[in-house]
């Protein structure tokens, strides 16, 4: 154990600088990124509760493999990449269980909003969620990190393990694609 003693009150004291332990670093992680890292999840799953679940479920697998991290600097992408790997098998589990629940597919058909405009405002935020979640996966996820996130082409590429030349493409697709399907849609509610 080692003390660092100040000899004269303008001398500044110094320690030795020592990497954070899992428990520090992903209470700071968590308090800093935790509701993004939701939102992101949000975005892919559609479902806040889920979203949540999956956003925890991924700080306590890296928190488990804290000592394992070859680079702790990278540990929001670390974690950025197990949100969206785990929001990946949340929507394959849902499609699993749609095949047997064929009955509540197509519960309720829409209704046309109000005049209130915070009606106007939920149906197209409905609409372009239905809109993007029937994007190909790697669309919705570049779309939701390039937007939502704000992340850059190059962080984006790293999270999801693709190049930034397979980024670009994806985000021009996926947005040519969302015009289409949106271009009526929110013309109509206008």
């Amino acid at each position: 154990m080692t003390h660092a003693w100040a000899t004269t009150a303008t001398r500044p004291v110094t320690t030795p600088a020592r990497p954070l332990d899992a428990d520090s670093a992903v209470e700071q992680l968590y308090a800093a990124h935790w509701r993004s890292l939701v939102r992101l999840s949000v975005l892919l799953v559609r479902d806040v509760g889920t979203a949540e679940e999956v956003v925890q479920d991924a700080f306590v697998a890296m928190h488990g493999r804290w000592h394992t991290l070859r680079e702790p600097d990278k540990a929001l992408a670390y974690l950025r990449q197990a949100v969206v790997n785990r929001s990946r098998s949340v929507l394959r589990h849902r499609k699993v269980v749609d095949r047997h629940i064929a009955s509540e597919k197509h519960a309720a058909p829409r209704t046309t909003p109000g005049a209130d405009q915070a009606t106007i405002d939920h149906e197209r935020r409905a609409a372009v969620l239905d809109a993007l979640s029937r994007l190909p996966r790697r669309q919705r996820e570049v779309l939701a990190l390039r937007y939502y996130l704000d992340l850059s082409e190059a962080q984006i590429a790293e999270t999801l393990g693709i190049s930034r030349g397979a980024v670009k493409s994806h985000a021009s697709r996926g947005a040519t694609a969302l015009r289409h399907q949106l271009g009526e849609v929110l013309e109509d509610q206008s």
